[in-house]
Order: structure tokens, then C-alpha cells, then sequence
């Protein structure tokens, strides 16, 4: 499972960290930036960047965006099919964003959260599976189809 990261200007400092803990923990991570603080990046960029790598890749992926309040990259993300990204500020939401809702992109809101912090979202985030639960796998159905008559075009 490749775990993707991005970040705007806001949450670089958070995302250098996180990348530097999730891979001594042994995960697959991929940076996809920025490689350097830049205070005049837009995090729609990333965020649409690594959402479609995640969209794309949804069995074999994950994404951690990172963002000042994290509802920007959650927003964006959110954008594209096959895409749960949930916006989280504690661990135990971490639990229920996977175990109920089998999110696939977690966003961090870098205003809220010091290093420390993120890094403990992130690990519970990542070691969480999806329960498959009758109740939760029902609403996932939902989503999709839901999903699907909303990207459908009218006649």
C-alpha cells in the first residue's frame, strides 16, 4: 500500500515530518510536494494531484493532505470519484474515518495539530481496516451510487 503525501506552504513543516516518521515505520511513502516551502503555492494543485493518484489507485494507495485548516484539501479531494478523504483533528476519528467509513485520503488541518499530533492521526489512520461491517459496506454502496447519479450529465 503506497501512502501519498501533499501539502500546501501551511502544512509542509507538518508533511516533512510525516514523511520522515511514516517511512521508519516502514510505509511506502511517496511525496508529491511541494519539495520546498513556497508561501505562494495553492493547495488545490496538490490536492487535486494526489486525489487523482488515490482515484486512480484506490486498492493500492492512500493520500495524507495537509493544508492550515485541512477543509481545503478535504474539499478538493472530495472532488473526484472514488474519493473519501476525511478531515480529522483526534485519533479516534482516525479509528472511525476507516474502521465506519473506509476513507481513503486523510486531511490534516496543520493550524490545529503540532507534529507530534499529525504523526499519531496518521499511524491510527493507516493501521485501521475498513470493517466491512454489514451496516457500514451498506452506506458504502450508497455512497457510490449516490456518487454515480451525481457525476452523471443531464439529457
Amino acid at each position: 500500500m503506497v501512502i501519498y503525501l501533499g501539502s500546501d506552504h501551511r502544512g509542509f513543516e507538518i508533511k516533512e515530518h510525516l514523511k520522515n516518521a511514516l517511512a521508519a515505520r516502514g510505509y511506502p511513502v511517496v511525496d508529491l510536494g511541494p519539495a520546498a516551502y513556497d508561501e505562494s503555492d495553492d493547495y488545490t494543485d496538490i490536492a487535486a494531484a494526489l486525489a487523482k493518484k488515490v482515484s486512480a489507485n484506490m486498492e493500492t494507495s492512500r493520500g495524507i493532505l495537509l493544508c492550515g485548516s485541512g477543509v481545503g484539501v478535504s474539499v478538493v479531494a472530495n472532488k473526484f470519484p472514488n474519493i473519501r478523504a476525511a478531515l480529522v483533528m483526534i485519533p479516534d476519528q482516525a479509528f472511525d474515518s476507516r474502521n465506519d467509513d473506509d476513507a481513503n485520503i486523510l486531511a490534516l488541518g496543520t493550524n490545529y495539530l503540532d507534529a507530534a499530533a499529525a504523526e499519531k492521526i496518521a499511524v491510527t489512520w493507516l493501521a485501521t481496516p475498513f470493517s466491512k461491517e454489514p451496516r457500514f459496506a451498506r452506506r458504502l454502496q450508497e455512497l457510490t451510487k449516490i456518487e454515480a447519479d451525481a457525476l452523471r450529465r443531464p439529457e
